[in-house]
């Protein structure tokens, strides 16, 4: 017995120094998903014995980790030292007859698991309810995949975004006992799907902890792990793996287009998650009836619970978002530059943080410590439309009425109210300084007013710049905005 228990101690130390070598090769997901669960057994004649969840669990070692284990055992033991596996088969109501195990040898092929470990298994009475479910899968967290950066405080809300976010808090607050599952985000690159369905992940992991299975994949990692299951016989193990998660959320499901198999495969999945209870999140750059090359019994069931997409940000929403950015940086820029940045970058919200990251990298290279507006527009002059946006009067009118809160329809009514007045006045001003119109062709855009009215109206402009630092900053605001909306 006390022999017993040196091996296992000697064991687990020798493994957690393998650990530490391998912990530098692979990444820090990889790790956690094939490494972290493997328990030691025993140390005896320079062969280490190391328990594993199930015999797919060794073949996956065999087949991606064969290399680094190998090299690993060998500095860390020795050049005669060994490897062997204990494939654990335990459930609730069964036990495995014997503990395989399978050396590791110095090999140029890789070996053939059923030559060491029996393809099937005998079980003592009371077989397994399904001898595919991988075993000890409900003592070993599956990896979730989430990026901890993405939660709610990060996600900026607005009218772009408003209902999905909502549903996710609802969602992350009570997955799968709502009224919004499957949950269906659809909208164009970069606009925060990812972001929100690993938010939902994050905040469910941090308030049910270990309680819910979180898995968070895209469609092409789906395919790719249900066509190795399926090279290696093990598309039964896959299938039960997934029906293992509490809270499935697949990205650019779109993806599975014309994947007939895929399809197939993940329509029995959702059944069985759905009809469980457990929260099914999706996203797509499409709707679900416009994605093509799909079964229509799954673009029913992606009907079933809540759709919402994500639209382009509009511009406080923009602004809010690289305010975020800097924040989280740790770094303060100008105000104008937020705005510079917000009023031409429209499209996406990558773009936007991708803005932000050009200035501080040049900020940090050209060891520039205050970025002024000249500055920031050439840094990002090959990000923005090289074509300078023609100004045009009905421009001006926007956005002198925009500044000013009225209608833009009454600049060119009859109205004498005295802020349409104002207003008509400033934009027939700018419309001369700004454009090369002609005073007649203004009037007609004023509602057929004729060239004496402009006249006047620039002059009125004029004598109130020369007295009044109020209009001074009227025509500064609206000019610099103009400004802006051109580049």
């Amino acid at each position: 017995m006390e022999a017993k228990i040196l091996s296992s101690g000697l064991a687990e130390k020798k493994w957690n120094e393998c650990l530490e070598v391998i912990k530098d090769i692979v990444n820090a997901q990889k790790y956690s998903a094939w490494f972290e669960p493997i328990k030691p057994v025993k140390l005896e004649d320079s062969v280490l014995t190391i328990e594993v969840p199930s015999q797919f669990w060794y073949e996956w070692l065999e087949q991606h980790y064969y290399s680094i284990l190998r090299s690993t055992i060998a500095k860390v033991i020795g050049e005669d030292g060994k490897i062997e596996y204990s494939v654990r088969m335990d459930s609730r109501e069964n036990t495995y007859n014997g503990t395989p195990s399978v050396k590791l040898p110095q090999r140029s092929a890789p070996p053939q698991a059923s030559a060491s470990i029996p393809a099937t298994p005998s079980y003592t009475s009371g077989s397994i309810r399904n001898p595919f479910i991988i075993p000890g899968i409900q003592k070993h967290r599956i990896n979730s995949n989430l990026n901890s950066n993405y939660n709610f405080d990060r996600f900026i809300e607005g009218d772009c975004n408003k209902l999905a976010r909502s549903a996710a808090m609802a969602i992350a607050e009570s997955p799968g006992s709502n009224s919004f599952n499957p949950f269906f985000i659809y909208g164009g690159t970069g606009l925060g799907k990812t972001h929100l369905t690993q938010s939902i992940g994050n905040k469910i992991r941090q308030d049910f902890g270990d309680d819910k299975n979180i898995m968070y994949t895209t469609s092409d990692e789906f395919t790719n792990e249900f066509v190795h299951a399926i090279r290696n016989n093990r598309a039964n193990e896959f299938s039960m793996l997934y029906r293992n998660i509490d809270v499935l959320i697949i990205d650019d499901i779109q993806f599975i287009s014309g994947k007939e198999k895929t399809q197939e495969e993940f329509f029995h999945i959702f059944n069985a998650l759905h009809q469980d209870g457990k929260q099914i999140i999706l996203t797509s750059d499409r709707a679900p009836k416009d994605i093509k090359d799909i079964e229509d019994r799954l673009i029913s069931r992606f009907n079933w619970g809540l759709t919402a997409d994500l639209q382009m940000p509009d511009y406080e929403t923009r602004y809010a978002i690289l305010e975020r950015k800097a924040l989280d940086n740790g770094i303060e820029i100008d105000p104008q530059i937020f705005e510079f940045i917000a009023t031409n970058f429209k499209s996406n919200i990558r773009d936007l943080e991708g803005a932000i990251i050009k200035l501080l990298a040049a900020s940090s290279l050209q060891h520039i410590d205050n970025i002024d507006l000249p500055t920031a527009k050439r840094i990002l002059k090959d990000m923005i439309s090289d074509s300078k946006k023609q100004i045009t009067i009905e421009t001006i009118q926007t956005h002198v009425c925009d500044y000013f809160g009225i209608d833009t329809n009454k600049v060119r009514e009859k109205t004498r109210k005295q802020e349409v007045v104002e207003a008509r006045q400033i934009a027939m001003y700018l419309s001369k300084k700004l454009t090369k119109t002609s005073l007649k062709t203004i009037g007609l855009q004023f509602g057929g007013r004729d060239h004496s009215t402009v006249i006047h109206a620039i002059t009125t402009v004029e004598d109130r710049l020369s007295t009044s630092t109020k209009h001074q900053q009227y025509l500064k605001d609206i000019e610099h905005k103009i400004e802006l909306a051109s580049l």
